[in-house]
């Protein structure tokens, strides 16, 4: 049976799911945009500083879960702007250490007209 995560050092779902949900020894995060979750609103302006926000979601969410960006196996990343591909690069490497697979695609908007949004799965 899946098992709904929630933090509040992440930001609240803006729609109707869950910030993440834990499956077996897998947990599933919902994508995570630059939201700052002490005030709920996106104040970075850069890919990089969006980038850094979002992954720090994604770590918050997935400590929550019992996991952490280091068991991540498979990546989704989301671009506004494929020209941003090489500095979302940068910032991402940082994080993602363990080199999950990937998938990375630009797209027309997302929300909160951010630059960059980023789903996980990971192991427990």
């Amino acid at each position: 049976m899946a098992e709904k995560v929630y933090t509040k050092n992440a930001p609240d779902a803006i729609g109707p799911y869950s910030q993440a949900v834990k499956v077996g020894s897998l947990v599933f995060t919902s994508g995570q945009i630059a939201i700052n979750p002490a005030t709920g609103a996106v104040e970075a302006t850069t890919i990089e500083a969006q980038t850094e926000q979002v992954c720090k979601n994604l770590g918050a969410v997935l400590a929550e879960a019992g996991s952490s960006l280091d068991k991540a196996v498979k990546t989704v990343c989301f671009l506004a702007d494929m020209g941003d591909f090489a500095a979302f690069n940068e910032v991402y490497g940082k994080y993602f250490t363990s080199k999950p697979a990937r998938s990375c695609v630009a797209v027309k908007t997302l929300p909160k007209n951010v630059l960059v949004e980023v789903e996980v799965i990971a192991e427990l």
